[in-house]
């Protein structure tokens, strides 16, 4: 069916992005894949450093790894009401450079999810992915949404997502996406 590559937005090693996402790779529809991939490695964009080295070996390999899926799940934390600057700076290096915007993110399926303690899950930082989602060309779902709040009480201590209609909602949101990344 699909092959998705999903984007953790948070450096912590215990993030609940990442566990929200490594749930998600285990709920797939049957036939569809989802390959979660983290920030690490990414360096704060710097244009000199980009001409002077190129792209960061972890930039190619994330680019490389979504230009090849059929769909993108960003898992975004919120940060102050926003954007995480670590997940932008490395859709700001994807990027890089412009004539290769097309390859890796140009009508390209994408949905967000998010997870935070908060009690008001991630709609903020969600809502303010759309404006960069639009100038990538990404085709954005906007079939369903899916933010836990609470998050640090859906989880077990292991990482593994242990709330019953986290998991009902989680499934569904899936499904959704993958049948219009299908298209």
């Amino acid at each position: 069916m699909a092959r998705l590559v999903g984007i953790s937005g948070s450096l912590r090693a215990g993030s609940l992005n990442t566990a929200l996402l490594r749930a998600a790779a285990g709920m797939m529809p049957d036939g569809s894949t989802l390959a979660v991939h983290t920030l690490a490695g990414i360096p704060l964009y710097d244009g000199d450093r980009e001409a002077a080295e190129g792209l960061p070996p972890a930039v190619v390999a994330l680019k490389q790894a979504v230009a090849e899926a059929d769909g993108l799940l960003l898992a975004t934390p919120e940060y102050n009401n926003g954007i995480p600057g670590v997940f932008k700076n490395a859709i700001d290096w994807m990027s890089r450079p412009a004539s290769d915007i097309g390859r890796v993110f140009g009508d390209r399926p994408v949905a967000l999810i998010g997870a935070s303690p908060g009690g008001f899950g991630t709609i903020l930082a969600q809502d303010a992915w759309l404006p960069v989602l639009r100038t990538l060309g990404l085709r954005f779902w906007s079939g369903g949404r899916l933010m836990a709040s609470r998050a640090h009480t859906l989880f077990g201590e292991d990482g593994a997502l242990k709330d019953d209609r986290t998991a009902v909602a989680l499934r569904g949101f899936l499904q959704g996406f993958v049948a219009f990344a299908a298209r």
